[in-house]
């Protein structure tokens, strides 16, 4: 199966700037794993820099590199969000998003200028970034019988799962994180033991 369950990010935020004839343009960059994630980022840039003339951004998020939004806030469009995107497509990064604010100088840099600026001050947030590869994983839940403690844990140390948490009482359930690559094999072992159920979670 040809299923690349790896994908590249930046592990924490970073900044970059660039200049242009006057006018500042200072990139934000932010792991993110929703929309949700970059509104959060863009509220808290708009309350750090009212003043500033623009605040344009473009995220990609999803493993297949597939879903993407871009936004030029008052620019021409063409000029900001998509050179924003395209830099992020040619480092070939995912879930992540790149706000640029932009603060006028007083001369008009014009569509060419512009789309160097935002390429330009995204470069230079990513030079900044630390870059790292991820694996795409899928969260399970497995519960079972405390008396099935041991095989369900060896399961997990065979194959190097993730927990994320764990509750043992009476009847004890754990989460853990699978690659995507090795689910229907972790899957297939603990279908073997007797009454242990397993429910998938979500893909992160």
């Amino acid at each position: 199966m040809l299923f690349d369950d790896t994908y590249r990010t930046i592990e924490k935020p970073s900044e970059g700037l660039f200049r242009d004839r006057g006018s500042k343009f200072l990139a934000f960059a932010y792991p993110v794993n929703s929309e949700a994630d970059l509104k959060n980022n863009l509220a808290q840039l708009r309350s750090e820099h009212p003043k500033a003339n623009h605040h344009c951004w473009a995220m990609r998020l999803s493993i297949d590199r597939s879903v993407f939004r871009l936004n030029d806030d008052g620019e021409p469009s063409g000029t900001a969000g998509r050179p924003i995107l395209n830099t992020l497509l040619s480092h070939d990064l995912t879930n992540l998003a790149v706000v640029v604010v932009r603060y006028f100088g007083g001369t008009l840099l014009g569509v060419p200028g512009l789309i160097n600026a935002y390429k330009m001050a995204t470069e230079e947030t990513l030079k900044q970034a630390i870059i790292i590869q991820k694996t795409v994983n899928d969260i399970y839940t497995i519960e079972f019988d405390y008396l099935q403690m041991n095989d369900v844990m060896r399961i997990i140390k065979d194959d190097g799962l993730t927990i994320i948490n764990q509750a043992f009482d009476n009847n004890c359930s754990i989460r853990i994180s699978i690659r995507k690559i090795q689910v229907n094999q972790t899957l297939s072992k603990l279908s073997k033991l007797n009454g242990v159920i397993t429910k998938y979670d979500h893909t992160m």
